[in-house]
């Protein structure tokens, strides 16, 4: 799982502009490899993570033990769909390859956007569905693929405005192509 998301976090992060104090927050931290790349660019601030999986909070805690002793980093397991932070707590937030387990109603991007402070930066990446559709691990059965107007409205849905979100495709290696999204709050 980190090789396979190393590519789209890098261009994500990169997307967050991270800043030393920022407090940000990883929906779906994985192994954790994010996690511990974002806390060498928040030198001051906290990074936050939830996870649904109790393999990835056991692979990420070990991954992150320091950040964690020092309290810069706070992991743990929960729905994506109830985050247990206050409303306008967080500065940036992380979804690198989880968009496909939201629910279609969007009630996981409404969460996200409700924690964000306003003027606070969401950038989420997706495989796009073009991609996606070869892999015979990604069914309708499992996943729910996305395209630029998907993911865009999934975003709308969410409660992020039209002009406020700004979606680019990337190619990565091995010809994957992806889907950059960044959403920023309002007031």
């Amino acid at each position: 799982m980190s090789l396979a998301n190393k590519q789209p976090n890098h261009l994500a992060i990169r997307a967050l502009s991270l800043l030393p104090h920022d407090t940000v927050l990883e929906m779906g931290f994985g192994p954790g490899a994010a996690i511990k790349t974002m806390a060498a660019l928040v030198s001051q601030g906290l990074l936050l993570g939830i996870d649904q999986s109790l393999d990835m909070l056991r692979q990420a805690t070990r991954w992150n033990k320091l950040e964690i002793m020092r309290e810069r980093v706070q992991l743990r397991l929960g729905n994506f769909s109830s985050l247990p932070w206050p409303a306008g707590s967080i500065d940036k937030i992380l979804a690198v390859n989880v968009v496909y387990f939201f629910n279609r109603d969007a009630r996981e991007i409404r969460e996200a956007r409700r924690v964000l402070k306003p003027g606070g930066l969401m950038a989420v990446y997706a495989t796009d569905e073009s991609t996606m559709a070869h892999w015979k691990f990604s069914g309708p059965d499992t996943h729910v693929l996305f395209g630029q107007d998907s993911l865009r409205s999934l975003l709308t849905r969410g409660g992020f405005s039209e002009e406020d979100i700004s979606l680019s495709e990337v190619m990565l290696s091995f010809g994957i192509r992806g889907l950059l999204a960044i959403a920023r709050k309002q007031a």
